[in-house]
């Protein structure tokens, strides 16, 4: 698959400065790319690790 082609999102506390994030949907999981860097790294993760991060994020439990 091309995640290029994915829907992506950018993050609603991205502002306008360079602190982009973007996440596109996919099956079974989610991908997580900087967006002033769109073709480069991209991080996959499950549909469980996607929520365990939310969870933690959510939770303040990420510093």
């Amino acid at each position: 698959m091309d995640l290029r082609m994915l829907t992506w999102h950018k993050s609603s506390h991205s502002g306008t400065d360079d602190n982009c994030v973007e996440v596109a949907g996919l099956r079974g999981g989610r991908v997580v790319r900087d967006g002033k860097n769109p073709s480069g790294p991209m991080l996959r993760c499950s549909e469980n690790e996607w929520q365990e991060f939310i969870g933690g994020v959510k939770g303040d439990r990420l510093r």
